[in-house]
């Protein structure tokens, strides 16, 4: 994979282009390594893409390393590791988006449902593949799916890995918008400029919110509101917030 930082963007390109950009046995662990610099980082937004024509095609399942996992413990220890990856991503604090061009499928479906926004284009195919190569969903999937599309459609994605075009995918919701192929970049840093906009902290407490939300009665969500409203109010953002509101400028975060 290579990483680049360009003006608050970090630009994770996965970049095996001779294999879909799928992710090998190794390459979950490097994947929550990024992830965990990212958040530690002065980068404001992570945009995850493919190199070449496509996004991802999910696990890299070489046959020639199959046997290294051959009982239900090692199994489930490797799958441990996949999930820890799809957590991580969900728990960052700071914006993320996956700009998907050509194949998503499988994991590689789920890694960029996992972000907060998904720009695609006409050419995207999306799969949640698993079924027809005899195994269920993983990296988050059966989590995130429903809550994007509702539990029949992800019932009829799931059940057939039947693929998805660009299109549909916009329609049902997966997808927050569709470019032409040659302007994914440019809608990416659009995106990303928009997203950066906001106070971090105030997106902080927004994301771990709605992430939480579909577990919450309203009386609780009032109550997380309630609390991280408490506690944004005394920060410098805040302040800074209603101060350039007055004067008429854009904001300059502090990040505290």
């Amino acid at each position: 994979m290579h990483i680049e930082d360009i003006e608050g963007i970090r630009w994770l390109t996965l970049a095996r282009p001779e294999r879909r950009n799928a992710v090998p046995m190794d390459g979950w662990q490097d994947l929550t390594r990024v992830f965990r610099e990212f958040e530690k980082s002065d980068q404001r937004i992570l945009v995850i893409r493919g190199a070449g024509d496509d996004f991802c095609a999910g696990a890299d399942l070489d046959p020639s390393r199959i046997n290294e996992f051959q009982t239900v413990t090692d199994r489930h220890r490797r799958m441990k590791i996949v999930g820890e990856t799809a957590l991580t991503l969900h728990r960052l604090n700071k914006p993320t988006i996956a700009a998907v061009d050509g194949v998503a499928v499988g994991a590689g479906m789920n890694l960029a449902l996992g972000c907060d926004i998904v720009l695609a284009t006409a050419r995207s195919r999306f799969s949640e593949i698993f079924v027809r190569r005899g195994l269920t969903l993983d990296f988050g999937g059966s989590w995130i799916l429903p809550r994007i599309v509702g539990i029949q459609r992800a019932k009829e994605l799931a059940l057939t890995g039947r693929i998805v075009s660009g299109e549909e995918a916009s329609q049902i919701g997966m997808v927050t918008k569709l470019v032409e192929p040659d302007h994914l970049e440019d809608a990416a840093i659009s995106m990303a400029s928009e997203l950066a906009k906001g106070a971090p902290k105030a997106q902080m407490f927004a994301k771990q919110t709605l992430n939480a939300s579909f577990g919450m009665s309203l009386e609780d969500a009032l109550s997380w509101e309630g609390q991280s409203q408490a506690i944004l109010l005394g920060t410098e953002d805040a302040a800074e917030g209603v101060m350039s509101f007055n004067e008429k400028r854009d904001p300059e975060w502090k990040g505290r």
